[in-house]
């Protein structure tokens, strides 16, 4: 009788730990959805939903034909790189494939994890290679890549060894945690991945961003001075403006702002310099508009929110009795869990980027807003988004599910249709 209540204990231990894991769940869910719903612009300026936007208007058939056959050469191999994606994570959660490669490797369990790590996660780069390569191909058909293949495979594999190593950090605290807290292993995981995901947001653009450009700060001169007078106009206090040597890779135009506090950067490509001073300040004016608002921070806290509840929400699937038959993994403890911990990841990263994107797209939205009311150059602004999206080949009218899966910006016919409303918001000619 004894040892029959000792042989229940852990399975109570276990209930209890699960009802506490779906509690914390739906908390972090609910603040997930607080923070989003309170941070997030919904509509950038009131009644500009109902604004109709019309490529035909702005963009000639020649280029609305030629964007249209992009998308259509690049549409395949994005799709088929995805669905490898879903299927190998369906291979490492629902079948044994993953606990049966790394319990063909040797050595202690914290080496075995981060060597299943690099030995699963490889499958997915050899399966996808080709299909990178395809892409890559139709890049260079339509001028958009200046890589060699030498360059191109070197910022893969070191694409991949950045998402190895992060992923290979959480996987690793994930088992240990489970085999020293066993029932509880969630909380300490949560915690953690909540810093996890601040220090990475945070180190991103010192750490990460120089292993694929270098960056130099924007040349002395009269644009360079202009940027810099705009900032300290719109209260942004920016140190520098840093320009990223992009041109060795790609003809197209873009800029960005990352980090926060002391790594908060505002970068723009070396190929917008090519631009007009005008359009390059209003593009400068737009990531003003992300500083000011402090969306890279916001972005940041809802991400760590997020890791937090996915924590726990790994913690309930994996604990499945029915999902580790299945993956033949005794306990997320055990380095055979690996492939189920990476599949279980892949999947929740795949499942989230719409949601993501719903919120980016407002984010921006706000931002153009922000460039408008600072520059008050709506002509500029739309040549801006002609210019941007004639070079960078942007889809002007994507299908549903594209602009459901990638699209995490308003589309360039949207974006004008938006800077048309505020000029005649402001009293301003409509360019």
């Amino acid at each position: 009788m004894a040892e029959l209540i000792e042989e229940t204990r852990p399975g109570r231990r276990m209930d209890g730990g699960m009802r506490a894991a779906g509690i914390a769940l739906v908390v972090l869910g609910a603040a997930v959805a607080g923070v989003v719903a309170v941070t997030t612009p919904w509509q950038a300026i009131s009644g500009a939903d109902k604004v109709r936007p019309d490529p035909a208007r702005d963009f000639t058939t020649a280029q609305i034909d030629r964007a249209a056959a992009f998308d259509s050469a690049v549409s395949l191999p994005a799709y088929l790189s995805l669905a490898v994606t879903l299927v190998v994570a369906g291979v490492f959660i629902l079948t044994p494939f993953g606990a049966w490669a790394v319990d063909r490797l040797r050595g202690p369990w914290w080496l075995r994890v981060p060597l299943g790590v690099l030995v699963l996660s490889a499958v997915s780069l050899l399966l996808k290679w080709p299909l990178g390569m395809w892409y890559e191909t139709r890049l260079r058909a339509y001028g958009l890549s200046t890589q060699d293949w030498a360059a191109w495979s070197a910022d893969r594999l070191k694409g991949f060894a950045v998402q190895v190593v992060t992923t290979a950090i959480m996987i690793f605290a994930v088992v240990w945690l489970a085999r020293r807290f066993r029932a509880r292993w969630w909380i300490p995981a949560s915690i953690g991945a909540f810093v996890f995901t601040v220090a990475v947001s945070f180190a991103y653009p010192i750490v990460v961003e120089p292993l694929f450009n270098e960056f130099r700060p924007m040349p002395a001169g009269p644009l360079r001075a202009d940027l810099i007078a705009m900032a300290a106009r719109d209260g942004v206090p920016v140190k520098d403006v840093l320009v990223a040597d992009a041109s060795r890779r790609t003809t197209a135009l873009n800029a960005y702002v990352s980090g926060f506090g002391a790594t908060r950067r505002i970068v723009v490509y070396d190929t917008l310099l090519r631009a007009p001073e005008k359009e390059v300040e209003l593009v400068v004016a737009h990531e003003l508009g992300h500083a000011k608002r402090g969306d890279v921070l916001y972005g940041t806290l809802v991400g760590a929110l997020g890791a937090a509840a996915g924590a726990c929400l790994l913690f309930l699937v994996a604990g499945a009795p029915s999902l580790r038959r299945r993956a033949r993994v005794p306990s997320a403890g055990d380095p055979r869990a690996v492939g189920l911990l990476l599949g279980l990841m892949t999947l929740a990263t795949v499942l989230s980027g719409p949601a993501e994107n719903v919120v980016s797209r407002a984010v921006e939205a706000r931002a153009d807003l922000h460039s408008l009311d600072l520059t008050r150059d709506p002509a500029t602004f739309v040549a801006m988004q002609r210019r941007l999206a004639v070079t960078n080949l942007s889809d002007l009218s994507p299908d549903a599910l594209e602009y459901i899966l990638y699209a995490s910006h308003p589309t360039p016919p949207q974006r004008i249709a938006l800077a048309r409303f505020w000029a005649r918001q402001n009293g301003l000619p409509e360019p």
